[in-house]
C-alpha cells in the first residue's frame, strides 16, 4: 500500500478525522532529503498497515496546512492522534530510526 496524498482541502477529513494515527510527511519535489526518505516511508506503511497511516503533503501545492502547524523546514513528519499533533520528527533519518519513532509515538 502506497502512502496517501493529502491536500489543504482534504487534510481535516483525512488526517484530523482519521480513526487511527496518521504520520504526515511535509515535503516538496525539490527537496532531496524528502525524496531520500520516501521509499523508507512506503516500506514502513506496508509493514505497519492497519496500525498507522502515512500521508504526504506537498507544501508547495498546499501551503496552508504547513503554515498552520509551523513547518519551517522539510522533511518534517508530524504524527497525529485523535486529531492532535503528538510527535514531530524534523529532517531525514534512516528507515530504522523513522520506524522506531513511529512505533514509539503510536
Amino acid at each position: 500500500m502506497a502512502t496517501a496524498k493529502v491536500t489543504d482541502s482534504s487534510f481535516d477529513a483525512d488526517v484530523l478525522g482519521a480513526s487511527g494515527p496518521v504520520v504526515v510527511d511535509f515535503w516538496a519535489e525539490w527537496c532531496g532529503p524528502c525524496r531520500m526518505i520516501a521509499p523508507a516511508l512506503e516500506e514502513i506503511q506496508a509493514e505497519m498497515a492497519g496500525k498507522v497511516t502515512i500521508a504526504k503533503l506537498n507544501i508547495d501545492e498546499n501551503p496552508d496546512i504547513a503554515v498552520r502547524y509551523g513547518v519551517r523546514s522539510i522533511p518534517t513528519l508530524i504524527l497525529f492522534k485523535d486529531g492532535e499533533p503528538t510527535s514531530i520528527q524534523v529532517g531525514a533519518a534512516p528507515k530504522s530510526r523513522l520506524a522506531d519513532w513511529i512505533k514509539g509515538a503510536i
